[in-house]
């Protein structure tokens, strides 16, 4: 072991700063992750009630050492089951990230698995649809998915796997159709589902947004999507992206941030090949 430097008579190793770093950037990713959000009261009540067991056990006091170190055997347990959504969202995070994931990870490079362009979504056909349903009050939920299907989310919902137009919109959110209550999952300019169910989010949202806008801001926190959201009381059009919701946008707006979305992929893939032309160059 290589000491870095002594603090009294402790000896303080390099790896004992990497193991503090590590855990430091752990807790602040966990922290942002709760952040807003109900959880994160519980979970510094959680942190306090461990600091205070660390110090009554090291100050030796039996009897309150023995009944907090109780609580603590089954923490583990009871830490999974009171953030069991914020686990499932920090694992869904990695699953994203991850190299090994199969739409953004090098296995999406592999010649049989050559993905559509993801520009291929008529933006027209479904800003005007959104447009005619903010006019006449009708509310909609629509996630457009560059990445994957979604398919634990499409299949909450009814498949229907059919191309995007205005028409067809408009029928699934009418009052009147069976579909109309839940969400369109729109993946290579297909609707994939209808009537699915998103996640909510359990951060403090502004008091004129509902349930919809809720499990949009929820929907954009657990996956790579965006989310459009018609209001059914104010007919106002919002963006829902990476856990923010950008309110009552206007239809260039919307295609702006719609296309900047979609073009995502494409504009790293553009980087890539340019970088390689120039190491080529250099060489």
């Amino acid at each position: 072991m290589i000491v870095a430097f002594n603090v009294g008579f402790l000896q303080v190793s390099l790896v004992d700063i990497l193991d503090i770093a590590l855990v430091s950037f752990l807790l602040f990713q966990v922290y942002s992750l709760m952040r807003g959000s109900v959880a994160v009261r519980i979970f510094i009540g959680f942190l306090s009630l461990y600091l205070i067991y660390l110090v009554v056990r090291a100050a030796e006091m039996e009897l309150l050492s023995a009944i907090l170190g109780q609580f603590m055997g089954v923490g583990v347990i009871a830490a999974i089951i009171l953030f069991q959504q914020e686990i499932r969202k920090f694992l869904l995070l990695l699953g994203k990230t991850t190299s090994f994931n199969r739409d953004n990870g090098f296995l999406a490079n592999l010649p049989w698995k050559k993905k559509q362009l993801a520009g291929d979504v008529d933006i027209t056909a479904l800003i005007e649809a959104a447009k005619s349903l903010g006019g006449t009050n009708i509310g909609a939920l629509v996630v457009l998915s560059k990445g994957s299907e979604l398919r634990f989310y499409a299949e909450s919902g009814d498949r229907i796997d059919a191309l995007v137009s205005k028409r067809l919109l408009i029928a699934i959110f009418n009052k009147t159709s069976p579909l109309h209550d839940g969400a369109v999952i729109i993946h290579k300019g297909r609707i994939i589902a209808a009537r699915c169910v998103l996640p909510v989010t359990e951060k403090d949202v502004p008091a004129q947004f509902g349930l919809r806008h809720r499990a949009a801001i929820g929907m954009s926190e657990a996956t790579d999507t965006i989310i459009l959201i018609v209001s059914e009381e104010t007919g106002q059009i919002s963006v829902a992206r990476n856990g923010t919701i950008y309110h009552n946008l206007s239809n260039q707006e919307i295609r702006a941030k719609i296309r900047e979305y979609l073009m995502e992929e494409t504009k790293k893939k553009d980087k890539k090949t340019e970088k390689a032309t120039d190491e080529e160059v250099v060489k």
